[in-house]
């Protein structure tokens, strides 16, 4: 069963810039597509981006296109979702999760079979 722990959400004001990390164990991390989620109070969880095994097809929720950027560094066991141009639309909860599907847009929580416990991020105006 992997595990997959969030990290680096926090307090950024509108404008700004947070880096999240979503550190994965296991051997074979390199092998899935990795998803960012997140979750507003009140709301369902929305697809943010996915990544797949190479890097080689990344996709973007429309809302954050040309602000966030998704990559990875499978040494590391490790995805990225750097955040610029802060909203304080973009305040949730922020998941990465694990796809064992081989196709598919990567944008449904369902396409996803392991979760991280989440990483608040709150942006001020």
């Amino acid at each position: 069963q992997v595990q997959l722990v969030e990290s680096g959400g926090g307090l950024a004001q509108a404008g700004g810039s947070l880096t999240l990390s979503c550190a994965a164990s296991g051997r074979t991390f390199n092998m899935y597509t990795m998803g960012w989620f997140r979750q507003a109070p009140g709301k369902e969880r929305e697809f943010v981006s996915a990544i797949n095994w190479s890097a080689g097809r990344i996709n973007y929720a429309d809302s954050v296109k040309g602000r966030f950027t998704i990559s990875r560094d499978n040494a590391k066991n490790t995805v990225y979702l750097q955040m610029n141009s802060l909203k304080p639309e973009d305040t949730a909860v922020y998941y990465c999760a694990r796809s064992p599907i081989l196709s598919g847009s990567y944008g449904q929580v369902n396409d996803y079979d392991s979760w991280g416990q989440g990483t608040q991020v709150t942006v001020s105006s």
